[in-house]
């Protein structure tokens, strides 16, 4: 009996030890898993998924702004069998969405970051952000203060583009959660 109350009192401190390890790593941060068709990955379930408003897009999501900030971030996954140009050309078209306060285009970082079984590109700009015009689709606002984070995924035949564009402030927040999803980034067909 004797031997039960020691067990006891020496597992105790330990069980609040991992519960502040758990909580510390994340533990109050749920994830959902993503499926892109062909790519997953892990985001918080505080960004809310939608049905993809066109084929070219193979998930949607929006966070919240921060208090402050008029609109959420969006997120989108876009796909293309056969890819859609080089990862430099894309970085460019992404940048040539966004104008510094001189109206010339910002400078977009890029560096290779890894997935679970694939080599990610991530990419980072910011400006006012002039979104691209699509027929038949309803045209965005243009907005001034916004930030792109990205990432380009070449797969076997299908190279995959996610494009989360939001307030500078709301996007700043998200960084360290779009750079987790990165890591999470999962080829099907690898």
């Amino acid at each position: 009996m004797k031997r039960s109350n020691v067990f006891r009192r020496v597992t105790a401190p330990g069980l609040g030890a991992l519960a502040i390890t758990l909580l510390l790593a994340g533990a109050d941060d749920p994830k959902q898993t993503i499926d892109a068709k062909g790519l997953t990955f892990q985001a918080p379930t505080s960004w809310k998924s939608s049905p993809p408003s066109t084929q070219m897009r193979r998930a949607e999501l929006k966070a919240e702004p921060i208090e402050g900030d008029e609109y959420p971030a969006e997120l989108v996954v876009f796909a293309f069998q056969g890819g859609a140009g080089s990862v430099d050309d894309n970085l460019k078209r992404w940048q040539r969405l966004f104008k510094d306060k001189d109206g010339n285009p910002p400078k977009i970082e890029s560096k290779k970051v890894k997935g679970k079984n694939v080599d990610v590109t991530r990419a980072e700009t910011s400006g006012d952000y002039y979104p691209a015009k699509f027929p038949g689709r309803p045209a965005e606002p243009d907005r001034p203060g916004a930030r792109l984070l990205g990432a380009i995924v070449t797969g076997d035949g299908t190279s995959y583009y996610i494009r989360m564009v939001g307030p500078d402030k709301t996007m700043k927040k998200l960084t360290a959660d779009f750079d987790d999803l990165l890591a999470t980034i999962k080829l099907e067909d690898k």
